[in-house]
């Protein structure tokens, strides 16, 4: 690096962090600091020519991150150590190949310039007939976004399960459809708020971007809406009408597998919504790669942008939950009874926290009594009494459909795709494991399947899974979420 330069760029690191107070009102300093120092430590400018400064950063997360939170004070820092008029580039770093030594990178303008307005999606119309997707008229259409109020950031607790994808969707709010995260692709077990953070980011840009058309839609409905638009014969005019949103979101992803059709329209919405710079936002219960049954295709549209894993709260997550959850209730703990509630109530994921906290609540208004460490131990207790699951063969079927995405009449079919043939194959492994049914009793509750055929799905998965890595990680998230 050129000396001079380096010299400027100290002065500028200097002049933000003197500054970081004043320009984050309200903000705890040390936090603001920490955050600071670990973002522009793995900044460097590489050069200054003609007033054009480059900064090295480490990927396209750190510019986003940069000109989210952090652009009007290092606008305000260039111009004090360099003068007017100075354009901010980015050199991004993509990957570093076998045997060499400097990565490649890829340089990216910054937006202190104007970027473009996104165009405005409007209805679009077939010979004049009203329908359900489409309506007369040269004017946006009246959507109802289908967002909860109560699920906005303010309300979304962030610990070290969650911070990553939090980030991230705070950026996208800012800049929907403009930052490098498009679509956003959150996934998670069942409860640990994919859905809040995903409504969180509609509202914010509801509030942020009033114009702009904002779409939360669970994957049930949306194959409920293509099913009636197909019988109709209105599949266009379907796609016409999501091909308006400017932020969609589809919840439950994971549900379009095995349902080619309505993979195809999405297709085209997602193509068109992607290519026009509208934001797209996706949750599902898995990763991607771990999606069975949807073409490639979309499995590598999924990938375009930015996967983001929210994971079960950890212990300090689900005592900031409950502080919350009964600060809102204008209800005090002491310490020791929140660290209990926190180290005893060890679920999965949010809703059931939440749930175990109202519960608590409820023991104390019916028995009117005060909170204490005592009343709260006799009340988990209870709970968790009446609340010990049964593992029976529905209970097993009703998770290995959820881990797979399928109807449970799907899994009691017929048919012999790999889709659901392993999924039954690992119901059958599961019901013997779990339960004293015998095989011609676990064959009856599969379908009316011939105990010979449990008997093999057995001996099938018993044996497959020693070599195979894949079933391994099926039967073992299958076995944690059993046994929850």
């Amino acid at each position: 690096m050129n000396e001079n330069l380096e010299l400027i760029w100290d002065r500028c690191i200097q002049f933000m962090r003197d500054n970081l107070n004043a320009a984050e009102d309200n903000t705890d300093l040390k936090k603001l600091e920490n955050s600071f120092d670990l973002l522009f430590d793995k900044v460097q400018p590489i050069s200054l020519v003609n007033n054009n400064l480059t900064l090295l950063v480490p990927s396209d997360f750190y510019k986003e991150y940069i000109e989210d939170n952090y652009l009007s004070l290092l606008s305000a820092a260039l111009k004090k150590n360099i003068g007017k008029g100075v354009k901010l580039w980015y050199s991004v770093m993509e990957n570093k190949p076998a045997g060499k030594e400097k990565p490649i990178t890829m340089n990216v303008k910054g937006i202190s310039t104007q970027a473009p307005k996104i165009q405005e999606a409007r209805p679009v119309l077939k010979d004049n007939n009203v329908n359900a997707f489409a309506v007369p008229g040269i004017k946006k259409i009246n959507i109802d976004s289908n967002l909860k109020a109560d699920q906005s950031f303010d309300n979304f607790i962030e610990g070290e399960s969650n911070k990553f994808a939090s980030t991230v969707a705070r950026s996208i709010a800012k800049r929907p459809g403009s930052t490098a995260f498009n679509p956003l692709f959150v996934y998670g077990g069942y409860g640990v708020g994919k859905t809040h953070l995903a409504q969180a980011i509609g509202l914010e840009v509801k509030a942020s971007f009033p114009e702009k058309v904002v779409l939360y839609q669970s994957s049930e409905k949306f194959i409920q809406d293509f099913v009636k638009a197909a019988k109709s014969q209105n599949k266009t005019d379907f796609q016409h009408y999501y091909q308006m949103i400017d932020v969609l979101i589809i919840d439950d992803i994971q549900f379009l597998s095995g349902k080619a059709a309505t993979q195809d329209s999405f297709f085209h919405i997602f193509d068109y919504l992607h290519q026009n710079g509208k934001q797209i936002i996706l949750t599902s219960d898995k990763a991607p790669a771990d999606i069975l049954d949807t073409q490639e295709r979309i499995i590598s549209r999924f990938k375009w942008g930015l996967s983001a894993e929210i994971k079960s709260p950890n212990f300090d997550t689900r005592r900031k939950i409950i502080v919350d959850k009964l600060s809102r209730d204008g209800i005090e703990l002491t310490d020791d009874m929140l660290d209990y509630l926190a180290s005893e109530v060890k679920t999965n994921g949010v809703r059931e926290l939440i749930g175990v906290v109202n519960a608590v609540i409820a023991y104390s208004t019916v028995y009117k009594s005060d909170f204490s460490l005592d009343l709260l131990k006799d009340t988990i207790n209870k709970l968790a009494t009446t609340q010990k699951k049964t593992i029976n063969i529905p209970y097993i079927q009703e998770i290995v459909c959820d881990y797979f995405g399928i109807q449970r009449e799907q899994l009691l079919s017929k048919t012999r795709k790999r889709e659901i043939a392993l999924p039954r194959q690992l119901a059958m492994y599961f019901a013997k494991e779990y339960t004293n049914a015998t095989f011609t009793k676990i064959g009856e509750e599969m379908g009316g399947k011939d105990h010979s055929t449990v008997m093999y799905a057995c001996d099938t998965i018993r044996d497959v899974s020693k070599i195979d890595k894949e079933l391994k990680k099926y039967i073992k998230d299958l076995k944690d979420k059993i046994a929850q």
